[in-house]
């Protein structure tokens, strides 16, 4: 079982990935892992990816790619793998095409966790922080048991950081719809996507991606 699982940030991607990798036995493949780990093992790729890195620059497509190839080589993916955050262009999408046909291991679905972005801008800009003892919490999630009174030092100081309010997270969002919306529309002409509504409940979602994962 072959799968791209995609979703924004805050759809809760990262807790179903969990549960795909614990019940079907299939490795996570994210991109920050495979790079970390080829930097780690000084692979060529590795070491050619680390100089742009260090530079704040983006690494190119064919580097990316090759890290990729040389992971999805790998003994553990014969019994199948998750992709998480890759590809992120429809170029990158295309070489994965060639990747996967030259290794026989191709694609049987990308699954597209769906949330209304109303919704994510409200989960992801709830979060605030105990300025004593850094504890944190959640407008909707988890408030203090004491309205304004940290429950864990009693201190009744708190802040948002710039990255949780919401005009940034909004920002993300629009960025990555923008990234995202393409992907979508190339593996739906492909007949590989299934889109999960991710406004329910956690089990439910889990439920939904389970039964499109039974076909496989």
């Amino acid at each position: 079982m072959n799968l791209i699982l995609m979703g924004l940030p805050g759809a809760g991607k990262g807790t179903q990935a969990e549960d795909i990798v614990a019940k079907y036995k299939i490795p996570h493949i994210s991109t920050g892992d495979i790079f970390r780990a080829a930097i780690s093992n000084k692979t060529d790729l590795g070491l050619k990816a680390k100089q742009y890195i260090d530079k704040g620059n983006l690494v190119p497509d064919d580097v990316t790619c090759g890290i990729v190839k040389e992971r999805l080589s790998k003994d553990d993916t014969k019994i199948g793998y998750m992709l998480d955050g890759f590809p992120r262009t429809i170029d990158q999408a295309n070489s994965l095409e060639d990747i996967t046909s030259e290794l026989d291991n191709k694609l049987d679905a990308v699954i597209n966790i769906d949330v209304d972005p109303d919704v994510l801008v409200e989960r992801l800009s709830g979060r605030f922080i105990c300025k004593n003892c850094g504890a944190t919490y959640h407008k909707i999630y988890k408030m203090p048991k004491v309205n304004d009174t940290c429950d864990i030092c009693g201190g009744h100081e708190f802040y948002q950081r710039s990255d949780d309010k919401p005009e940034t997270v909004k920002n993300r969002l629009d960025v990555n719809i923008k990234m995202n919306t393409p992907l979508i529309d190339f593996y739906k002409q492909k007949g590989l996507l299934y889109t999960v509504d991710g406004n329910q409940n956690i089990d439910d979602v889990k439920k939904d991606i389970d039964k499109i994962l039974q076909r496989f």
